[in-house]
């Protein structure tokens, strides 16, 4: 038998990759009820928390999990924040407390089986509690001893989630990511290899034209051309990122500049939308054409449909099994949940109770059925030369916060494929991309993983205003920070430095997706608005020592109420702004030549 056939008999036939996507826009200091601060309490509790459990058995039994695991900059900022760290456990003694309030109600209304629920929760929550002093309530570390393991590989995001395709200017898309890497070096110890893309956005190298007028009067600015995202990561390192299923359809197959010269043909248009073969154009990663050094060319990972849609549509999917927690449904004052889905359209009147262990041991079979459906994607491509991947992405949030058991089922994925032959393992893009080559590279339209796969969710009529102040600001920050006024005093740093800040928490997409789905209407528009406001403020302060050299008693006082307000990213670099910065590429080794055939 020869080296080849052995490894062959060795490597597995396939592999899935799940990503997610744990992030929150920046709620310290802006809020607590119901808007707010709560938000973070209930995704730490309830997702982050329990998705440390999962790791922690996983790793006593010596199972794979190898998933990649976004935590973005602004909440590694937030976990680390003073604010969160004295309030959760606060958070967590009302949760618990409540519990025992509703037990006494309970077995008081003879409703054993309530009362027994608001026990589980009691148990939920001191487990909470247990587990944050357990971990020195440092969560960041407890994610980065497992990322060191191996067991996961924790990847970036943009800094506070601006949407690349709508940014206004190059360097605000690059500022985004580089102030997101070091972000990540400061927190995790290493740079990260990978990134998620905010929204899974992507726009292409190309003429650009401001969509609306800037708030403030000044002109328009002319069309230009931008930089595309695959250019921008590939400045900062970046190896790889995810899109949405239909840019790889849409794509085109181009030329690779390591195939050796007269390896193609002319290709007709059919055949040049057909990035490789039919049952593979998902299940391999792709290089990104693009006008760049391309010596260092970033690679996407395709999203799978099918297996998406049914670990989150509440409709369709497994979180919309009667027999999981409704997520909806709540007793106050606690909040604690004691009902079940029932059915999609059941009357919240007609919910009925919740039986956790029960739910818990229906995430066994959903498991065992996932696994089946990805089994079924992949086993068209098991005797390609090069195995296929199924890349599987999500926000974390849907794990344990939305779908309650969804920690649970996470493990059960893990388990079943440590203990049963199916062929398929779980890998890390890093590791697939160490191991395997990519299928070539791919030339694709600006998109998103949002309503209609375009930029609708965060620019339509509700959301337009936005940005005609975002493009001012953006243009307003690149300028003076190419004037270089503030790199001759530690005041003109200081100030810049909160300018900065303050433009990157009005370019976060959150603002944009709650308005237009509703969710939180009147709190994103609130928050939009203060970031403005402070914005202008810091503005105005700058633009007094840019006269003076010096700043009134009022300004020093107000710089300082915001500074402690947004204490975020404390060595944030102006230079990230000044026009053409960051073209420069951290050194890497260069990236592995591109598979020639299946």
């Amino acid at each position: 038998m020869t080296k080849a056939s052995i490894d062959n008999a060795s490597r597995p036939a396939g592999f899935l990759t799940f990503t997610l996507h744990a992030h929150l826009p920046y709620v310290v200091n802006h809020g607590t009820w119901p808007h707010g601060l709560e938000w973070l309490h209930e995704a730490a509790a309830e997702t982050y928390l329990p998705l440390l459990r999962v790791l922690k058995n996983l790793e006593r039994d010596h199972i794979r999990f190898n998933c990649n695991l976004n935590l973005s900059p602004i909440l590694l900022e937030q976990l680390s924040h003073p604010v969160f760290l004295a309030e959760f456990p606060h958070y967590l003694t009302r949760k618990i407390v409540a519990a025992r309030e509703d037990e006494a109600f309970f077995l008081q209304s003879g409703d054993n089986h309530l009362a027994e629920t608001a026990r589980f929760w009691q148990r939920f929550f001191s487990q909470a509690l247990e587990d944050f002093n357990h971990f020195d309530r440092d969560l960041i570390a407890a994610f980065r001893h497992f990322n060191d393991t191996g067991l996961i590989d924790i990847i970036t995001c943009g800094a506070t989630h601006g949407y690349m395709p709508l940014l206004g200017t190059d360097e605000s898309v690059r500022a985004q990511i580089r102030t997101a890497v070091d972000t990540h070096v400061r927190h995790i110890g290493k740079a990260p290899r990978g990134i998620w893309a905010p929204e899974c956005g992507y726009r292409p190298a190309g003429s650009w034209s401001y969509p609306v007028s800037n708030a403030d009067g000044t002109p328009t600015p002319p069309a230009f051309n931008r930089i595309g995202v695959e250019q921008a990561l590939s400045e900062s390192g970046l190896e790889f990122f995810f899109v949405d299923t239909h840019l790889v359809e849409e794509s085109r197959r181009t030329s690779s500049p390591y195939d050796q010269p007269g390896d193609h043909k002319a290709q007709s248009h059919e055949e040049a939308l057909q990035p490789h073969q039919a049952h593979r154009s998902l299940y391999q990663p792709y290089y990104v054409d693009g006008p760049y050094n391309k010596d260092h060319a970033t690679t996407i990972f395709p999203r799978d449909p099918r297996t998406g849609l049914q670990v989150w549509s509440g409709d369709t999917g497994y979180p919309g099994d009667n027999i999981y927690l409704d997520f909806h449904k709540k007793r106050w004052p606690g909040g604690h949940r004691y009902w079940r889905v029932t059915g999609s359209r059941v009357d919240m009147n007609d919910k009925q109770p919740y039986y956790p262990h029960e739910a818990g041991e229906r995430t066994k079979a959903h498991a065992s059925h996932f696994v089946h459906l990805v089994y079924e994607a992949l086993k068209s491509g098991f005797n390609d030369t090069i195995p296929p991947i199924l890349c599987s992405p999500f926000d974390a949030e849907l794990f344990g916060h939305w779908w309650f058991e969804g920690p649970l089922w996470l493990e059960a994925v893990a388990r079943n494929l440590h203990e049963y032959e199916s062929g398929i393992q779980l890998i890390s893009c890093a590791d697939y991309l160490d191991q395997y080559p990519r299928a070539g590279f791919i030339a694709m339209p600006e998109g998103s993983w949002g309503s209609e796969g375009n930029n609708q969710v965060w620019l339509n009529p509700e959301t337009s205003w936005t940005y005609t102040h975002i493009y001012p600001a953006e243009i307003y920050t690149r300028d003076v920070c190419t004037a270089g006024l503030w790199r001759t005093s530690a005041l003109g740093l200081r100030i810049m430095q909160q300018l900065c800040r303050e433009l990157l928490l009005l370019e976060s997409s959150d603002w944009q997706f709650l308005i237009t789905t509703g969710a939180a209407r009147d709190y994103a528009e609130i928050r939009f608005l203060t970031h403005n406001d402070q914005f202008n403020e810091v503005k105005a302060i700058w633009q007094t020592f840019e006269s003076n050299g010096a700043i009134t008693e009022t300004g020093q006082t107000r710089l300082t109420e915001i500074e402690l307000r947004d204490s975020i990213f404390p060595d944030i670099d102006p230079a990230l702004w000044v026009s053409g910065a960051s073209e420069t590429r951290p050194d890497q080794p260069t990236l592995l030549p591109v598979a020639t055939a299946v």
